[in-house]
């Protein structure tokens, strides 16, 4: 409580916070060295919580640790390894239902402990720093299933959408590796379209602004993913040149049967069409959602209503009888 209150540096009020980690000296220690490591590992625990406050540690927090250890030294050697998947979900015209593109999501199919949750591996990725190196692997790897899908599937246009780590938006280098990629896989740039979080937005430093009008001037679309989950803000839609919105799945959950539900994602749609942007809707489930989202103007869905993350050969069945349907 001491340390939260803010002090004068210079011209400047600073506010601080401190995370602490308390490990009791009376446990069967053999030296301060232990005891030490054991406090870290409770400090790194708060900081995880949230920061700002106070744990003490206790034995299952230590063999959680040594999990991370053993899984980030397997999650370095997961990519030369072979041990990552991309699926495909589809993102389909609210109106017909008729597929119009992909997302593509990681997955890790770890050889011991088998399907490794996104949850898990990602923020680890994030920490390291493995996410630049996930990230541009699946970016690879999909334009190159799409480009060979609108090769397969002549006169259906698919779109590709590919989530980046906020760390990803700051290098210098992520243009030139976006249009490396798009010649070597021969993707057209208006059928990717990179999801950036309000993270992002947030922090969007004059590097970060530089990438993303470069990125609109490639012809790459800029979709804002989850938005209304973070700290939202139409200065940020304003000033960032993103293209398209898509509305958390948390909001869709309570689309039908409220009306502040409804009221909600019906403002959200309104004000993105205001600003010249389309909009997704993520986790439809029912067809009420849909009907309610197709009333409402929404112009693209995805969720368990049309199909789950598919593996590449799945998402190509999935594609098929839509292919027929425009052939006919």
């Amino acid at each position: 409580a001491d340390l939260s209150r803010p002090f004068r540096l210079g011209q400047h009020e600073v506010h601080i916070s401190a995370s602490i980690g308390v490990a009791a000296s009376g446990v069967g220690y053999s030296d301060a060295e232990e005891v030490l490591r054991d406090a870290d590992i409770a400090m790194y625990r708060a900081k995880a919580l949230g920061k700002a406050r106070c744990v003490v540690f206790d034995p299952p927090m230590r063999e959680r640790a040594l999990g991370l250890l053993a899984l980030e030294a397997d999650l370095r050697r997961a990519v030369e390894r072979g041990e990552f998947r991309v699926h495909y979900q589809p993102i389909v015209a609210a109106p017909t239902g008729q597929p119009v593109g992909f997302e593509a999501l990681v997955r890790w199919q770890h050889p011991v402990h088998g399907a490794v949750s996104p949850a898990e591996f990602i923020p680890l990725a994030e920490e390291t720093g493995l996410v630049i190196e996930l990230d541009r692997w699946v970016l690879r790897t999909a334009c190159a299933q799409v480009a060979a899908w609108q090769a397969q599937f002549p006169g259906h246009p698919l779109s590709l959408n590919v989530n980046l780590s906020s760390q990803q938006f700051l290098r210098a280098d992520l243009v030139t590796y976006v249009e490396d990629v798009l010649y070597e896989t021969r993707l057209g740039a208006e059928n990717l379209h990179l999801e950036l979080t309000e993270t992002v937005m947030m922090n969007a430093s004059a590097a970060v602004q530089g990438n993303l009008a470069r990125l609109k001037a490639l012809g790459v679309g800029l979709h804002i993913d989850d938005f209304g989950t973070g700290y939202s803000s139409l200065s940020y839609l304003q000033h960032l040149p993103s293209d398209t919105l898509k509305i958390d799945r948390s909001f869709i959950d309570r689309l039908v049967g409220s009306r502040e539900g409804e009221e909600l994602v019906r403002t959200i749609v309104r004000m993105a069409h205001n600003l010249g942007m389309k909009v997704v809707a993520e986790g439809v489930e029912t067809e009420a959602q849909l009907e309610l989202l197709v009333a409402l103007g929404c112009e693209y869905v995805q969720g368990y209503l049309f199909s789950r993350p598919l593996a590449a050969a799945d998402a190509a069945r999935f594609m098929a009888p839509s292919q027929a349907l425009a052939a006919g």
